[in-house]
């Protein structure tokens, strides 16, 4: 109820309200989601290591003194051929299209430790971008804590962005012959690219950000740029990367690492305007949604990749206690028995544990006990 007031009433406003609308878009599994979490502080999207794990576009919002962040978290983008295979909605297809029409800046997550799709942009990104170029947008590089060879962050980035940063040409160069006592903390200390996070000396943060000197490499511009290219639909197939990023952050989303630094850009990056939502409004789904996509990131975590999608989630209690406690009692409705047992788990270990953690995540999210129970069957 009270979550309902606050969405419907007119939000509180202060008296020079700033607002951004960031669309978080990326492949599936890049750790969008993660990535929402830690700028919000708080669980409210479910993350899965299973793709489509997000099946909606859902908004969390982050409120700083004057200043609103809209965080626009939409599915991975898929093509019908892939959503048809995992019997995905449409929505899927159209949720992340429709941010793009609301967002005042694109944020690009990519995954660097996956080295098959690292240096190259998935070509549904692309399509994006070339349908928005009016749009500012930046670079996420995601799991830079799980690659070894931090040089190849340089390769990565100069590959994703065709070689240009913020209207700068970029050209990688060998820093080893550097002197210790003059050069910055971070291994990417020459970069002269005006608005790039490589190595922005009023980007204090950006001494942590999981690179390490013996990388020995660094970026710099080199003058002015040549024009970048424009890019149509008919020659993204020839495409690799997006030569408008205005900045390229590097990251750990899972560890938190450097999610700061991206967050006070973010506030900084506002413009004026009212506010969307009500300062104490954290996300736009109703409890409801949001155990319900807890709930079902667990059910993609435990059992194998053809049995989650086709479960289908009954709420059939909720009910607050006196003490604000919450009794929640969901149904999980499965097709085939083969499922339902897949589901329990040899003496209910797999239901139990999906409860057992769903129920811890309900409550960091709700800031409230939870007593969550599961039961499972067939569909009639």
């Amino acid at each position: 109820e009270e979550q309902r007031r606050l969405l419907q009433n007119r939000p509180d406003q202060p008296r020079s309200p700033r607002v951004l609308r960031v669309a978080v878009i990326g492949a599936p599994n890049a750790g969008k989601s993660t990535l929402s979490n830690q700028l919000l502080g708080r669980k409210v999207f479910p993350v899965s290591k299973k793709v489509h794990t997000t099946r909606c576009k859902a908004r969390g919002v982050i409120t700083h003194q004057d200043t609103q962040l809209i965080i626009l978290d939409t599915p991975g983008l898929t093509n019908p051929l892939k959503a048809k295979r995992h019997n995905l909605d449409e929505a899927m297809l159209t949720d992340p299209w429709d941010s793009m029409k609301h967002a005042d800046l694109v944020l690009v997550l990519v995954d660097v430790s996956d080295h098959w799709t690292r240096n190259s942009l998935s070509k549904e990104v692309l399509k994006c971008l070339s349908q928005f170029p009016h749009i500012p947008s930046i670079l996420v590089l995601n799991k830079v804590d799980l690659l070894k060879k931090k040089f190849l962050l340089l390769e990565i980035a100069t590959d994703l962005t065709e070689g240009i940063v913020n209207g700068k040409k970029v050209e990688v160069k060998s820093a080893l012959k550097q002197d210790d006592s003059s050069s910055a903390k971070s291994p990417l200390h020459e970069s002269k690219v005006p608005g790039s996070h490589f190595g922005q000396e009023r980007n204090q943060a950006q001494e942590g950000s999981g690179l390490d000197r013996s990388s020995g490499v660094g970026v710099a511009g080199t003058g002015k740029a040549q024009g970048p290219k424009h890019h149509g639909p008919e020659d993204l197939k020839d495409t690799k990367g997006w030569p408008h990023f205005q900045e390229i952050f590097m990251l750990a989303a899972l560890r938190g690492e450097e999610v700061d630094t991206l967050k006070r850009y973010l506030l900084m990056q506002a413009k004026p305007g009212p506010w969307e939502f009500h300062s104490d409004v954290l996300t736009n789904q109703s409890p409801q949604e949001i155990c319900d996509n807890i709930i079902r990131e667990k059910i993609l975590e435990y059992l194998p990749l053809e049995v989650p999608y086709g479960v289908t989630q009954v709420t059939e209690i909720w009910q607050e206690g006196e003490c604000g406690e919450l009794l929640i009692v969901q149904s999980l409705l499965v097709p085939r028995e083969s499922h339902k047992r897949m589901l329990i788990g040899r003496g209910g270990k797999v239901i139990s544990r999906i409860a057992q953690e769903a129920g811890q995540d309900l409550m960091n999210a709700f800031l409230c006990d939870v007593r969550l129970k599961l039961k499972v069957e067939v569909k009639s």
